[in-house]
């Protein structure tokens, strides 16, 4: 009996998806035209946070001190599990929403408003928190750091790709401007005078790629010279250069910091320039709760839908939910919305297109319905549970 009324519930659930599911491309659409850089996704935040002020969600404006972050709940405040659903919704510079974002926050919006309609006595709150900046910046760090996701017993995202899969690992990451100053002279009739900032940046380049072989295999370094000059008669007085730095894990990342940090200032202090280094925020790597994968894996293959396991160690990139996975179980999905990779002006395309808005629709339903195992079945919710804190327990991290 019980099982049967979960079946049913999971369906009331599915149909309400559908019966939004226009309202939900009009939304995904919306934010895909007009993307929104990291920190001033103003539009987007006010686009997905009206369905769910209109549902009668409890709507939090500027949580953590971010103006494109917020938190909207429902439910029962005095008991049951908190889930969340995880809003991200920032472009690309130039290319847009070639990461799939405007499916990501309105997937959320979508789950959660798929259970307020279907489950009114919702033994629980189901919370929709809108993470802002998760390709530079690293909104949910700063989130975490606040205390946002204390409360929250399980959360998660459903993000596109070429594949549908549930739990990919992640790498650690940070990135790092590397500022030179030089002295400005002409470059023809006095450069004795002279002090080139832009000589620092490649021989920066130059010594990062002869340390690539003496790291770990999983370490990843790519940077883009920023700034490099104003013309080439004049020696560069200031230039500047942005890197990612990648590892395993956060503590293989402190290793590559350290190494290349100290080379770049040895690059500086031979050309007889100052160097500034200036680091963001660091990225953990991903933790996945795998009891709450498999809860996630079986609501997609419910509906029909192949899940493959993922690339083992190749294709890894990073993402800030490997900081919440820190503070609370949590999985990153994938799903399928054709055969492109991400960051590419293809997948921007794909993330508007008809396969994206079906993808859609279905990371809507799955979201929707994991949530539901963790409110309707205890033992599933304490399974999940379980495994997070024994992570916490022994104090290491998992990439698988």
């Amino acid at each position: 009996m019980v099982v049967n009324q979960q079946q049913l519930a999971k369906a009331r659930i599915q149909q309400a998806v559908d019966a939004r599911d226009a309202e939900l491309r009009q939304l995904a659409l919306k934010i895909h035209a007009n993307p929104e850089l990291s920190f001033a996704e103003y539009q987007a935040v006010e686009w997905l946070a009206a369905p769910l002020v209109d549902a009668g969600f409890r709507v939090e404006r500027e949580i953590a001190g971010l103006q494109t972050a917020f938190r909207a709940s429902w439910g029962a405040q005095s008991e049951g599990p908190v889930v969340a659903v995880l809003a991200e919704y920032d472009a690309l510079p130039e290319i847009g929403h070639a990461c799939g974002h405007n499916l990501i926050g309105t997937a959320a919006v979508g789950a959660a408003l798929a259970l307020h309609d279907a489950c009114p006595d919702l033994p629980g709150q189901i919370v929709v928190i809108g993470t802002p900046a998760e390709e530079d910046g690293g909104g949910k760090i700063v989130m975490c750091e606040a205390g946002v996701f204390d409360d929250i017993d399980a959360a998660m995202l459903c993000h596109p790709r070429n594949m549908t899969t549930v739990t990919r690992g992640s790498l650690a990451c940070v990135d790092a401007t590397f500022k030179f100053y030089g002295r400005q002279a002409h470059a023809s009739s006095a450069p004795e005078e002279g002090i080139s900032a832009l000589d620092a940046v490649i021989q920066t380049f130059v010594t990062i790629n002869g340390l690539r072989q003496f790291f770990k295999s999983d370490v990843r370094i790519h940077g883009i010279i920023t700034k490099g000059g104003s013309a080439p008669n004049v020696v560069p007085e200031y230039c500047e250069a942005k890197f990612i730095l990648r590892a395993a894990t956060v503590e293989g990342l402190d290793v590559v910091r350290q190494r290349v940090y100290e080379a770049v200032r040895h690059c500086s202090q031979a050309v007889g320039a100052r160097c500034a280094i200036e680091e963001g925020l660091i990225y953990a790597e991903r933790n996945n709760n795998k009891a709450l994968g498999e809860l996630f894996k079986q609501n997609l293959i419910s509906m029909g839908i192949e899940v493959v396991d993922p690339p083992a160690g190749s294709g890894l990139g990073s993402s800030d939910i490997g900081n919440v996975g820190r503070v609370t179980a949590t999985i990153h999905p994938y799903i399928r919305i054709g055969d492109h990779s991400n960051h590419t002006p293809e997948f921007r395309d794909a993330a508007a297109s008809e396969d994206g808005l079906v993808a859609l629709n279905q990371a809507s339903k799955a979201l929707a319905m994991t949530a539901y195992d963790l409110f309707a079945n205890p033992h599933a919710f304490q399974k999940v549970r379980d495994e997070f804190e024994q992570w916490r327990s022994v104090g290491h991290t998992s990439n698988d």
